[in-house]
């Protein structure tokens, strides 16, 4: 499905097609969606960049929707990642734009604006601080703290294993994952049986949504991811995962860099990722950052549930610090 107001085209990468939505006129800003996400999660942020005077550009990230799903892991490394973005800036003949990520885009996001900084003009981040690289590979450090419990990453690791029982009943994962309810919504048992060792997978440990679904997602927008990654699986948003540590070994050299672009932060006041992903370490190291937003009332699918705030603090933001004549 295309976004309102844009055109889909498709862009090449290493072998690797990818289809993305652009439409408007103005500073190009480049929409980067998270896991288990596609471009249309975007859909209630392009209509207010192109009415604002910004052309966006929106691509289902590799592994997803549209776009190529190639099978080795490794083509799911943060140099693939970000690599994308830049052949989108190319296709377009963007020398820059400013780079805005939700989730694992969020990362993304960051990296690019760390690794290729002529190519960012700013960058904004969504559930996803920036984190400063740690002094150990990231999944040994999770096994590590979460040897006695479950945390969802670890169990990502095992090809095949997160991938059949994701996509065994991608109605179950897409419903329980998007609608059910946020950690302070939970009974005392659910979060428990979040973290506990013991038999299950992820989607087992997901309450079912309580009542209706919540306002800000439709039967029919829940039926079009269901139908998406009932066709392709989850297994190229999950490959993401496993280059974790492969990323952790290709960036040493980034370990101390800044980012020196203008940035914004901004999550949901109810959004799990801040119990193991901190704000605070990664400040030190963004030289021009405008501030953090957080939102009362939404968790983790902070754009999609409170588009309204989402836009005026993006917006806000991209006016401030672009300057429409670069």
């Amino acid at each position: 499905m295309t976004l309102a107001g844009t055109e889909t085209r498709v862009v090449e990468h290493d072998g690797v097609r990818l289809a993305v939505d652009v439409g408007g006129d103005g500073p190009l800003v480049v929409l980067a969606h998270g896991f288990p996400e596609l471009a249309y999660s975007w859909r209630r942020q392009v209509p207010a960049l192109i009415d604002a005077g910004y052309r966006v550009a929106v691509p289902d990230q590799r592994g997803y929707g549209r776009s190529d799903r190639p099978e080795p892991i490794a083509a799911y490394g943060i140099k693939e990642l970000t690599g994308d973005l830049l052949a989108i800036l190319d296709d377009l003949g963007a020398g820059s734009a400013a780079v805005v990520g939700h989730d694992w885009g969020s990362i993304v996001a960051w990296q690019l604006a760390l690794s290729a900084p002529g190519r960012v003009r700013a960058v904004v981040g969504m559930s996803v601080p920036f984190l400063p690289r740690g002094s150990t590979p990231p999944v040994d450090l999770m096994r590590q703290l979460f040897a006695d419990g479950f945390f969802y990453m670890v169990y990502f690791q095992e090809p095949g294993v997160a991938d059949a029982e994701l996509g065994g009943d991608p109605a179950r994962t897409m419903r329980r994952l998007l609608a059910g309810p946020k950690p302070s919504e939970m009974e005392p048992g659910d979060v428990g049986t979040l973290l506990a060792k013991g038999e299950g997978g992820f989607i087992d440990r997901l309450p079912e949504p309580k009542g209706p679904l919540p306002n800000w997602l439709s039967q029919q927008d829940l039926d079009f991811y269901v139908a998406q990654f009932a066709r392709t699986g989850f297994t190229g948003g999950i490959n993401w995962y496993r280059n974790l540590n492969a990323n952790w070994e290709a960036t040493a050299h980034l370990a101390d860099a800044h980012i020196t672009c203008p940035s914004l932060f901004i999550t949901g006041a109810d959004d799990p990722v801040a119990g193991f992903a901190p704000l605070e370490p990664g400040l030190a190291f963004l030289d021009d950052h405008r501030g953090n937003v957080s939102i009362q009332g939404a968790g983790h699918w902070v754009q999609q549930e409170c588009p309204d705030e989402v836009n005026a603090a993006l917006i806000g933001f991209l006016d401030d610090v672009l300057d429409r004549k670069a």
